[in-house]
């Protein structure tokens, strides 16, 4: 078996030459490998493909690979990371692992201390990774299967009601403003706020048929998802 067979990596990089290297390289390890030259790309990718590992560019055109770690972990990604750049400077790389940052690889470099880095990473933080099952009340959202149910119940979700449920589920019990919402789960803080109304409106209307509200409204700032209130009080 293939050292990477059975991993997906994403790489990010501005320089489409050495996104092409890096995956290239990764590929006949056995690794699946997905590709962006920015941060919205990135973080769209690390979304939907659920990578193994991110090796990450710091110097991006719309937005600094710190910006992009930092939207992974509020959305509640725990994907190890390793910064690739060409920086050297120690606060640069103490703000990468402050971020939540697994390794540190300055260009340039070899490829195979490249591919070393990425083994030791995703051995090292492969049990972190495990999915999770997340819940309130009866409301349950297991990150394996994408699957939700209530009551026992399937619900069917769309992938951006379930992006929009995770995001609540993660934050249980917390009030979640308008342009936190907007920033986590479409990767930009400001949209039109009526998307967000319309998709929170679409997933109460399928969770609530199942049993009692727990997106909570609080006019003028965000929502809240939360448990019942008990009876009598």
């Amino acid at each position: 078996m293939a050292e990477g067979e059975g991993r997906r990596v994403l790489v990010v990089d501005d320089e489409p030459a050495l996104v092409d290297v890096l995956a290239t390289s990764l590929r006949f390890l056995g690794y699946t490998v997905d590709e962006a030259v920015d941060g919205r790309a990135a973080l769209h990718a690390a979304r939907e493909n659920r990578p193994d590992l991110v090796l990450l560019d710091v110097m991006l055109p719309d937005m600094d690979g710190f910006e992009v770690v930092r939207r992974l972990r509020a959305g509640g990604s725990g994907v190890p990371v390793v910064f690739l750049t060409a920086r050297e400077s120690g606060k640069d790389v103490v703000t990468g692992l402050d971020l939540g940052a697994d390794d540190y690889i300055t260009k340039p470099f070899r490829l195979d201390e490249v591919a070393a880095r990425v083994r030791a990473v995703i051995r090292r933080t492969g049990a972190a990774a495990a999915p999770q099952v997340l819940r309130c009340a009866d409301l349950e959202l297991d990150t394996a299967t994408y699957e939700v149910r209530r009551g026992g119940v399937l619900v069917d979700l769309s992938p951006t009601e379930y992006r929009l449920l995770h995001c609540l589920l993660l934050n249980r019990g917390l009030m979640l403003t308008k342009e936190q919402l907007m920033d986590r789960v479409w990767d930009y803080g400001e949209g039109d706020p009526a998307v967000l109304k319309t998709y929170v409106s679409y997933l109460r209307r399928k969770l609530d048929a199942l049993g009692e509200p727990l997106i909570h409204t609080r006019r003028g700032v965000g929502y809240m998802l939360r448990e019942p209130e008990p009876e009598g009080t």
